[in-house]
């Protein structure tokens, strides 16, 4: 009876790992349900809050290293004033070694010392003359010694907190750069997955959201008071910014080959003959700002609330700027972003 038993229960296991294994019959592991796809305008909107990132820690890259130009200069200034120190230190130490040398020849005294104890009135008042002359020229020399010495110990501090701080940018260039690298890659794999017609598609939709801002910007009577006439330097920036046109946009470029938006707005500015800070931040916050209605061309528009984007105002309510990673120079709506405010390099 035991054997029966056994023998069915081991004709069902063998069964059932026959049926298991059997060609046809398997079964399936059920699969969580894949999430809903994102529309068109939702990956706009995400790609271009990447690239908005992006150009942020651009224009703090931008900074760091101008910042770090700056210091490098700094520290090669005060290389020279302490080369220049020590070798006046040195030339001093040599004037009053040779007058020690020469005490020490005349038995301790100067050669003028001695003529005071001559029995002549007038040849030891000429002595007592030269002697005190000879003491001021003495004190006189050690003081420069120890101003000198001073000044070249407070060349050395700066150098020392110069190059401390350099090293503080390079890192934080460091910093910026793998975020801007992080922040583009990141859209760039979004845009890898992406059919030819979806891109093309997500042009499209980039053009239209333009346009929309662009034409209630405009459709707002902001350009109706808008007739400023541009300065002699501002129609030089004009002229330089907009032969740039279809150059690639590459963050940190200066030309000139390529740009990011501030290096186009602080070359342009330079060909006019006037340097202007370097990224779309520092323009924003050192520039005189103007009101919309008084812009002219030459003048820079700054975009969205960190002061992440610069475009320079052509006429007609348009810009030239540089836009973003994967995109060239161009022509503009001026109200097409979020306009922060307005800067004149000239005023």
């Amino acid at each position: 009876m035991n054997r029966r038993r056994c023998a069915a229960a081991a004709i069902t296991v063998v069964s059932a790992v026959t049926l298991l294994a059997a060609p046809g019959q398997a079964f399936a592991v059920p699969q969580p349900p894949e999430p809903p796809r994102k529309s068109l305008e939702e990956v706009r909107k995400e790609l271009d809050e990447l690239y908005r990132k992006a150009a942020s820690a651009t224009d703090a890259y931008n900074l760091a290293e101008e910042q770090a130009d700056r210091q490098s200069a700094q520290i090669v200034k005060l290389a020279q004033e302490i080369a220049k120190g020590q070798a006046r230190i040195d030339d001093l130490k040599d004037r009053a070694g040779a007058t020690a040398r020469a005490q020490y020849r005349g038995g301790g005294l100067p050669p003028e010392a001695q003529f005071v104890l001559t029995d002549d009135p007038q040849l030891f008042l000429d002595a007592a003359g030269r002697i005190k002359a000879g003491g001021k020229a003495t004190k006189d020399l050690l003081g420069e010694l120890n101003r000198t010495q001073a000044d070249l110990q407070a060349y050395s501090k700066q150098a020392s907190t110069q190059w401390a701080l350099l090293e503080a940018n390079r890192v934080k260039k460091e910093k910026h750069k793998k975020e801007i690298n992080k922040q583009i890659a990141a859209a760039r794999t979004i845009e890898a997955q992406l059919q030819k017609e979806e891109l093309a598609r997500l042009q499209k939709l980039e053009q239209e959201a333009a346009y929309r801002a662009q034409t209630a910007w405009l459709d707002s009577g902001v350009l109706e008071e808008v007739n400023g006439r541009a300065s002699d330097q501002g129609k030089a920036a004009v002229a330089f910014a907009t032969k740039q046109i279809g150059k690639p946009y590459v963050w940190g470029a200066e030309g000139p080959g390529s740009y990011d938006c501030s290096g186009l707005t602080s070359q342009a500015w330079a060909a006019a003959g006037r340097g202007i800070p370097r990224t779309s931040q520092e323009q924003w916050r050192l520039l005189p700002r103007v009101d919309i209605k008084d812009m002219r061309p030459g003048d820079l528009i700054i975009y969205h609330a960190d002061a992440s984007h610069v475009g320079m105002y052509v006429g007609d309510g348009a810009i030239v700027h540089a836009p973003r990673p994967g995109r060239n120079v161009t022509l503009a709506g001026a109200g097409s972003m979020a306009i922060l405010g307005v800067v004149r390099p000239d005023k």
